[in-house]
């Protein structure tokens, strides 16, 4: 599928932009290619530079305040340069993405109200001219993949899916927010808990699960959240029910015995887990040019 971002011609720089995705489809820490051209009517435009940029919706840390679209990414493809009137000039490009790029695709669907899109700017001194952003569709890398597949064969449900402004404490991140993906909790899981926040945060080495544990009294006013964080290695090949199984266990089990309320106290002896053979690795879609992971020697994850 080709997508194509068109701005109509400037009054003040007399010049088209159109950024062009053979493939809108990727993933976290991939190159996304592409071409922008740039089309000048009436006389020659001296171009100063092009930048492309993610941009994304994003929660503020003031719960109050609405929504805002954020330009989180941001990279030089071209300097100056000009374009002869009537003519075109066509810049290809192979744009990488983050590690922590949000995923916005899961099996195919949307998650939620999720977006991401590719903004282009032309630099035309005085002015600057933005091509509209093309949309921009990132699937889950294989073990954040296997990870949401393994949530829902255990009956958990998403009910929300956004981006929060802000760094969580003791993370390292590249990104100043990090998506969160909250889950409806399955039955065999629910009591210590009633909600479930699932967070990665995604590096070159392998990525980090953080398991949000909530659980709310509404009547009596009072809630308890817990933390709980497990690694994993792109190259790790693992039976993924049991390990997810294994993981939401051990958060909800530390969630509750921190919880200063007996009746919270509820602990989760048995698994939900079937034995079966583990999931294969993600293939990588057409054009993406292969993943961040791939076949490898298991490994064990760690749980803080």
């Amino acid at each position: 599928m080709r997508l194509t971002g068109v701005s109509s011609e400037s009054v003040w720089t007399g010049l088209s932009v159109h950024t062009t995705l053979p493939n809108p489809s990727t993933r976290p820490g991939l190159r996304l290619p592409g071409r922008v051209t740039l089309m000048a009517e009436g006389a020659d435009v001296p171009v100063r530079h092009i930048r492309l940029g993610l941009v994304a919706q994003v929660e503020p840390e003031d719960p109050d305040s609405p929504r805002r679209l954020v330009q989180y990414h941001q990279v030089p493809i071209a300097g100056r340069f000009v374009v002869p009137a009537g003519r075109r000039r066509a810049v290809d490009f192979a744009f990488p993405l983050p590690w922590e790029t949000p995923v916005t695709i899961f099996g195919g669907v949307p998650l939620m109200s999720l977006r991401t899109g590719l903004r282009t700017e032309v630099s035309v001194d005085p002015d600057l001219d933005q091509g509209a952003m093309v949309p921009v569709f990132v699937h889950p890398l294989p073990a954040q993949q296997h990870v949401l597949a393994a949530l829902d064969t255990l009956g958990f449900v998403m009910r929300q899916a956004g981006l929060q402004q802000g760094r969580l404490p003791g993370v390292e991140q590249e990104l100043p927010f990090h998506e969160r993906l909250g889950y409806w909790v399955a039955p065999l899981y629910a009591g210590p808990i009633t909600e479930l926040e699932v967070i990665f945060v995604t590096n070159a080495a392998g990525l980090e699960v953080l398991l949000w544990a909530d659980r709310r009294l509404s009547l009596a006013g009072v809630t308890h959240q817990s933390i709980s964080r497990f690694r994993v290695r792109h190259t790790d090949q693992r039976d993924w029910v049991a390990t997810v199984d294994g993981w939401l266990r051990h958060a909800i089990n530390r969630h509750a015995a921190a919880a200063a309320h007996a009746d919270w106290s509820a602990m989760i002896q048995g698994s939900a887990h079937v034995s079966r053979p583990p999931d294969e690795p993600v293939a990588p879609g057409y054009g993406l040019g292969g993943t961040g992971g791939g076949p490898g020697v298991g490994g064990g994850g760690d749980g803080t």
